[in-house]
């Protein structure tokens, strides 16, 4: 990932085409070593292209993973719309109780 951060700099920057050596000279910056390996990997994959198109074409695809709650919503439908109440009162009780509990010990200390 910072690799491809790196990279990103460097085209916001003004470069269209950075090479391993801009990307290595950004995270040297920082303190980082870059692993010779996985720079070359980065500069193979994204030379020659738009980053802009690249970056869509990312969207695009993690626009169809499927989100983590979205599916349950619409499946409970009215009920959901109520359930969020009372777990709010719930909650200010409780919130209540721990208030009240902590003023017992007012005035006095853990070594007195």
């Amino acid at each position: 990932m910072r690799y491809v951060a790196a990279y990103l700099l460097a085209v916001l920057g003004g470069n269209t085409s950075p090479s391993s050596k801009d990307i290595k000279t950004i995270l040297g910056s920082v303190g980082i070593e870059a692993e010779a390996q996985r720079l070359d990997k980065v500069v193979n994959e994204l030379n020659g292209k738009d980053i802009n198109e690249v970056m869509n074409a990312g969207l695009s695809k993690l626009a169809s993973v499927p989100a983590g709650g979205a599916v349950a919503a619409p499946a409970a439908g009215a009920v959901a719309g109520t359930a969020p109440v009372a777990a709010e009162e719930k909650k200010e009780e409780k919130k209540e109780e721990s208030e009240e509990g902590s003023d017992d010990d007012m005035g006095f200390g853990l070594f007195d």
